[in-house]
């Protein structure tokens, strides 16, 4: 397994503690003041980090890739907690996660011109179908076609970020193209902020939960990921986020003591299947053809 593959693993598992970590907060956080504030505080402490490092060019970085990158990380916090809100959690949750590798794939296919191999394409179905398995719930679904939109958004918003990012990687720092990207980002949401109830975030675990979700599953989770990125093309990178699902389940079981059914548990089989053949793509295809 690539070291590059275990970064991206080890990103997505940062990001699958979101959800614990949200749930833990007072009940006066805002999903969607939460998403800005990890995107300020996080791209905040990288802009610190970098900006105490030395021969850093911040001028070598292309401003257009920059914007693009930024603006598609800013959607996609409102587009993702706009489609939870009007279609439901489990749904909403579903759509975004589930169609960014799908996404991804159209990407590579129509502006890069290749087509993924078939490894990513059976373990990308595997994934998508455990993904949709382990999320699903007994609650009623609403079925609302903007809300399925803005899910959409979402997964779109996440897939080109990652390939935008991709493209920035290879020729320069992660550390400092994460930082750009999310500062920018951050800057591109101040609105919520402003406008937000923040006295939540006073409280010890509203202070707890904010810093985590930002220095952890934000600043040091998209630092790894970016990293990861830099040896793997993105249409993998994407599918193996799924990672994320999996880890907020495992982490609903064990510390907020949430039951699974037998639906979900076969879906985190699938799930957990087709993120390990991803992750030994390479050595699946030279099996394959010895």
């Amino acid at each position: 397994m690539k070291i590059n593959v275990l970064l991206v693993l080890l990103a997505a598992v940062l990001w699958g503690t979101t959800g614990t970590a949200q749930a833990l907060a007072p009940d006066k956080a805002n999903p969607l003041t939460v998403g800005a504030l990890r995107l300020f505080i996080g791209g905040g402490a990288l802009f610190v980090y970098i900006s105490l490092q030395k021969n850093i060019d911040f001028k070598s970085i292309p401003k257009m890739p920059l914007l693009v990158s930024a603006l598609a990380m800013a959607l996609y916090q409102p587009f993702f907690f706009t489609g939870v809100d009007l279609t439901g959690v489990a749904i909403g949750t579903v759509v975004a996660i589930c169609s960014a590798p799908i996404f991804a794939g159209f990407i590579e296919l129509f502006f890069y011109k290749r087509f993924p191999d078939w490894v990513w394409l059976l373990s990308t179905i595997f994934a998508v179908i455990g993904c949709v398995l382990l999320l699903q719930s007994g609650e009623e679904v609403t079925f609302n076609p903007f809300g399925m939109l803005y899910s959409l958004a979402a997964g779109g918003s996440f897939a080109t970020y990652t390939f935008v990012s991709k493209t920035l990687v290879a020729k320069h720092p992660p550390d400092v193209v994460v930082a750009l990207v999310f500062t920018t980002a951050a800057i591109m949401l101040l609105p919520i902020l402003l406008t937000s109830d923040l006295t939540w975030t006073l409280e010890r675990s509203g202070a707890i939960s904010v810093l985590h979700l930002g220095i952890v599953a934000t600043a040091l989770s998209y630092v790894l990921f970016a990293r990861g990125l830099k040896g793997i093309t993105a249409s993998t990178a994407v599918t193996l986020a799924l990672a994320e699902p999996l880890t907020a389940t495992l982490l609903g079981v064990c510390v907020l003591n949430e039951k699974i059914s037998v639906i979900a548990s076969f879906g985190l089989v699938l799930l957990v299947m087709g993120l390990l053949a991803l992750s030994f793509k390479e050595h699946i295809k030279k099996r394959t053809v010895t």
